[in-house]
């Protein structure tokens, strides 16, 4: 048999076992994101520092790795926060975890949010998105997205 033949089959087996690797990897539900608090942090100067509380589960049956989460969050259509942490964990198959990011938020951004608020309705919550990753690799990373109101708590009547 000569090398041209061969090489050929070898190029086609390589191609086959790729296109087996890929399909493996897609196939997954989108891990579902929510957002269950916000605590305040330490701040320097003009910043305001949170750690942003999200649950997420993982409606899939194999568990996902991670290495990192990043978040971004906007309120009212408009950028306010975002972070970043070096968390690394496991979701497992079918499972949810509770998972911290302290996030940072700029004067600026603070100013241009109390703008838009000052014509907020009691009762008529804010419109949140939030967007982010869990850092797995070149081909494990997860992306995330969640929406929501948020409400102004009701003021307590004597």
């Amino acid at each position: 048999m000569s090398s041209a033949p061969l090489l050929r089959l070898l190029l086609i087996g390589l191609l086959l076992l790729g296109l087996n690797g890929c399909s493996s990897l897609g196939g997954h539900d989108p891990l579902q994101v929510n957002l269950v608090g916000i605590e305040p942090l330490p701040g320097e100067g003009l910043e305001m520092r949170f750690a942003v509380k999200l649950r997420v589960q993982n409606p899939n049956a194999r568990a996902v790795d991670f290495q990192g989460v990043a978040l971004q969050l906007r309120v009212n259509q408009q950028p306010l926060a975002s972070g970043v942490s070096d968390q690394r964990g496991q979701l497992p198959g079918f499972g949810e975890s509770l998972i911290s990011i302290p996030v940072s938020i700029s004067a600026y951004s603070l100013m241009r949010q109390a703008w838009a608020a000052a014509g907020y309705q009691q009762g008529r919550g804010l419109p949140y998105e939030l967007s982010g990753k869990l850092g797995g690799g070149l081909f494990a990373t997860q992306r995330f997205n969640a929406s929501g109101k948020l409400d102004w708590p009701q003021p307590r009547t004597p």
